[in-house]
């Protein structure tokens, strides 16, 4: 587990049961340490098992399917009795690059099963106990990209974002007024291991060094005033700020975490 130099309160969920979808790696995997760290039973779900041994309950599950939904919902409901805090973090995309002409309606159909139908079902089996127990958090993981599109490789994901932050605000309006906060987080560019891993292979080809290869990176997608990426730790802050009691009163909203790469209000 890493080590991260953000404060937190050991208790502050604790007795709390907490969903990550994609928690093995990267945002997800920084997200549900923080958890850990905070004291709640952390469930994490993902295709593959964690690299690394962590104190967490893992559901092996391809959640971008109805069959690995429906395990995930039935093992909650029946191993853990319901969840209080969901975060669906799972997402992602493969496509190649060329623009419009290169998505193909498997690449369309593949980027909507991987980024908007994982919540869309899960929140349809879990949702009923939370309402029943009038209580619950349910943070969606967008991306800028859905305000923000790169049409060069990530249009059909970009669309699919911005499908869940459109389904996130419309559930939130209909599940509030039962006790249930429903908001979502856009993240910008994540300086993740895989991240690094892409910069460092994009130095190799520009017989460059890792600093310009990363600079290049930031430009690439217009800029990020800050100067430098988000970090894990700092987007697994926000998600717990939001999904913790100190957000109590805040559901139906966005939160961009960027360092001001979008460039308008």
């Amino acid at each position: 587990m890493t080590t991260s130099n953000i404060p937190f309160d050991a208790n502050e969920f604790s007795g709390k049961r907490v969903l990550i979808t994609g928690g093995t790696k990267g945002a997800g995997k920084a997200i549900a340490e923080r958890f850990q760290r905070g004291g709640a039973t952390v469930i994490v779900t993902a295709r593959s098992l964690p690299e690394e041994k962590a104190n967490n309950h893992f559901i092996r599950a391809d959640v971008s399917t109805p069959e690995g939904t429906t395990k995930v919902i039935n093992e909650i409901l029946e191993r853990f009795h319901g969840i209080d805090i969901i975060i669906h973090n799972v997402g992602g995309s493969s496509a190649p690059s060329g623009g419009f002409i290169t998505v193909t309606d498997e690449i369309w159909q593949q980027n909507f099963n991987e980024n908007l139908f994982p919540a869309v079902r899960l929140d349809r089996g879990l949702l009923p106990s939370m309402i029943e127990r009038g209580s619950g958090v349910i943070l969606h993981i967008s991306s800028i990209q859905r305000a923000l599109p790169l049409y060069d490789s990530t249009l059909a994901y970009a669309a699919a974002k911005a499908a869940l932050t459109n389904y996130s605000k419309g559930l939130s309006n209909e599940v509030s007024p039962k006790g249930i906060r429903v908001n979502t987080v856009s993240p910008g560019f994540i300086e993740t291991d895989a991240a690094t891993r892409m910069i460092e292979r994009m130095a190799d080809k520009d017989k460059s060094d890792y600093a310009t290869a990363r600079q290049k990176l930031m430009d690439m997608l217009g800029g990020i005033p800050l100067g430098r990426p988000n970090t894990p730790d700092e987007v697994a802050e926000l998600v717990a700020f939001l999904a913790s009691d100190r957000a109590s009163s805040i559901t139906g909203n966005e939160y961009v975490i960027d360092g001001g790469t979008i460039p308008t209000i």
